[in-house]
This record gives structure tokens, sequence and C-alpha cells, in this order.
């Protein structure tokens, strides 16, 4: 699969931008567990013409993360199509690597952005969505590509016309999330429209389906069933980020691979906890690196009053020890060797 020049080979996994968990150090650990692709939290384009301290941070990105998009997202098309070019040359503005692709949000379904008509409020104006869409491609270098829903509602669902009508914009990919935006994230992703664009033989550019994604055997089944492109995972990477190489695992030899040990696990989140610090300094970097380590050990017994701890502790060399207890109490294996056999 290719967007513009940049080759992502067959049947690649890229990881869903999310709000607030798709951080760089998050993106660089999903990308070391062979995420092909990877995208910045979602850019407001209001922020980033107003130089807004906030948005114009979230574009940087370094060279270990490519290749990378910058997804931003708004519904005023003159503000949209200054913050593309701020995008374009993000390497300049935000310093770092910059970004490979340009990615427009018009998918997310949460009210305070759909509910001002933009995200997957933008599904309401279809031709509004197109233009911008238009006017930003024809403003940057980078390529464009758009993520979006299957519609507003279950009365709306206009994916498969409005895909042909953002290819003919010049977008060198589209993402489809297999919801409406009622929807929101309840009940199950509907692949059937996506795979309906793709039988479409005037469709001639990439298809990557979303929503659902949670194991290797799904991906799998979804690429045969609905014969997409790539496959976009979000949620089920949020604490299991090896769900990249497990997919990749059995997309190359049909064979699951062995389960992320506890010992496998401490030793990513070191790696993701360090990155954290080096890139946000001791305060923050522990600060947002809570929400990923609640995550990362689901299913231990007897575990509460260490998340409790690791939720909770300020002190970056306690938050290694605890690590270290976790492995000396639900693992057993050493560090180093967990560290050499998943490539960390």
């Amino acid at each position: 699969m290719r967007i513009g020049d940049i080759d992502l080979g067959e049947r690649p996994v890229l990881l869903a931008p999310m709000e607030d968990v798709t951080d760089a150090s998050f993106r660089i650990v999903c990308k070391d567990m062979g995420a092909d692709m990877v995208y910045t939290e979602f850019v407001p384009s209001d922020g980033l013409i107003r130089d807004a301290v906030k948005a114009i941070a979230k574009m940087k990105t370094i060279e270990e993360e490519a290749p990378i998009g910058i997804q931003i997202y708004g519904n005023n098309p003159e503000a949209m199509v200054e913050a593309a070019k701020m995008a374009d040359h993000a390497d300049e503005i935000a310093g770092g690597h910059g970004c490979d692709v340009i990615d427009i949000n018009f998918g997310c379904p949460v009210s305070k952005i759909a509910g001002r008509g933009a995200g997957s409020g933008m599904m309401k104006e279809p031709d509004k969505m197109v233009a911008i869409t238009r006017a930003v491609v024809e403003a940057v270098r980078k390529p464009v590509t758009v993520k979006t829903r299957l519609g507003w509602d279950d009365n709306s669902k206009i994916i498969v016309e409005l895909a042909e009508r953002l290819q003919d914009t010049g977008i060198k990919a589209l993402t489809i999330h297999g919801r409406t935006r009622c929807q929101m994230y309840r009940g199950e992703a509907d692949w059937s429209l996506i795979g309906k664009i793709k039988e479409n033989p005037r469709m001639h550019i990439p298809i990557i389906g979303n929503g659902d994604i949670n194991s290797a055997e799904k991906a799998k089944e979804y690429f045969d069933r609905y014969g997409v492109d790539g496959i976009m995972v979000g949620r089920a990477s949020f604490g299991h980020p090896w769900i990249f190489r497990e997919i990749r695992h059995y997309l190359d030899t049909g064979e699951l691979p062995a389960p992320m040990s506890v010992t496998g696990r401490v030793a990513l989140a070191k790696r993701h906890l360090g990155l954290s610090l080096d890139l946000k300094g001791e305060t923050r970097g522990v600060f947002e690196m809570r929400r990923h380590l609640s995550c990362y050990f689901k299913g231990l017994p007897e575990f509460k009053d260490t998340r409790i701890k690791l939720v909770t502790t300020t002190d970056p060399q306690e938050l290694y020890a605890l690590l270290d207890y976790v492995n000396e109490r639900w693992g057993g294996t050493p560090l180093e060797e967990a560290a050499s056999v998943y490539g960390l």
C-alpha cells in the first residue's frame, strides 16, 4: 500500500490518532511494536492559526516516528487551509521531523468537536467537507488523507458516494471507521459499506478500515473479508501496544505468537516511561504515563494495591522500582532477557 510516495508494504497496520493517548512516547512504543504508520493527536486548526502553544506542540515529532501523519480538524475552510500549511512546515514551526502526511479528521464523534460542526459533525455538510478537502489538497506539498465515518446516523450513511467525491479532490488515502457519528463507539462496527467502497471499480486510492480490530485473528479476517488495503487500530492498542506485533506475526505466518509475558510488559512499560520522561520532563512525563501504566497489567490477580501505587506515585525512581516489583511478583524472567526478546 502506498500513500503518495510512502510505501507501507502489504497489508499495513496503522495506529489511529487518539486524543490524550497518541503522544510521542506512545507512538514510538507502537512503532517499536510493529505499527507501520502512526498519527499525532488531533490538532485544532483554530488553535494553530492563533499560535496556541499546546496546538503547535502537538505537531512536534521526531525521525524515529516516521512515517507519521499530523491530523488536523476544524470546520472553517480558511482556518483549515492555514493549519494545513503550518502542518506542511511543522519541522520549521514546531521543530523535529515534521510530518509525512497531513490527515483531515472528519471522524471524531465527541460532542465538543462534532457538536461544533467539526470532526464527524462535517458529515452533515458533505459539500463543505469536500470543499475543505479540495482546498487543503491544493494548498500543501505533502500527501493529504482523510479519516471519516459512515455518516451522521443510520438514516444518512453517505460514505459510498462521499468516498468517490473525496477521492476526486486528490487525497491519497481514505480511512473509514465503521460506525456513524451517533453510534459514537457503541455497538459493533459495520464494515459492509467499507467493503462496498473497495468493490467500486472507480475507487483507486487505498482504503483503510477502522473499528473493533482488537485481535490478530480479527485483523486477518477483515483484511480477507473486506479487501481493505490497510487496517487502523485504535482503542485496542491502549495498554496493549504489542497488538501490532501480534497482528503482523499472524498475517505473515498464520500462527499466533506467544502472549506477551508480564516480564515483557514490564520491559515495555519501562521503555515507555523513559521516553515520556525524556520528551516531557519529570512532572508531566510521570503524570501523563499514569493512564498507560494503569492498563499495561490488566488481568493480574491481586493487583489493585500495586495499580494504585503506579497511578499515584510521582517520583520516577519509585515508579521504576514498582515496575521491578511487578516483575519480581508476577513475572520472574530477567528484564534484560525480555528486552532482548521484544527488541527493546
